[in-house]
């Protein structure tokens, strides 16, 4: 699955208090590469559909999310929205292409 390689060719580097590389990195990054390409469709996603459309848990999913604004994981646009409610605090993200 060439999406899944995509992070790890470029060598991208995770950081944290918690972070081990050993550990960590090749979980880290196929997940990285799985939320991208769920993304990649340019449509509009809750934290809750991304998680079960790629096995990540959610707070994974929302700090990946984050990571991909970065310059070191591409710079990618992650526009948020409000959803529903606005007393549950609820957003979808989309990617923007």
């Amino acid at each position: 699955m060439a999406f899944l390689n995509y992070f790890k060719k470029k060598k991208v580097h995770f950081d944290g208090a918690d972070y081990q590389p050993k550990k960590d990195y090749a979980r880290l990054t196929t997940q990285l590469g799985k939320i991208h390409y769920f993304m990649s469709d340019g449509k509009w996603h809750k934290l809750s559909d991304i998680s079960k459309g790629t096995g990540a848990p959610e707070a994974s999913v929302s700090a990946q999310l984050r990571n991909l604004r970065k310059v070191r994981f591409g710079s990618h646009i992650i526009k948020p929205k409000r959803s529903g409610s606005y007393g549950k605090g609820l957003y979808e993200y989309r990617l923007v292409r």
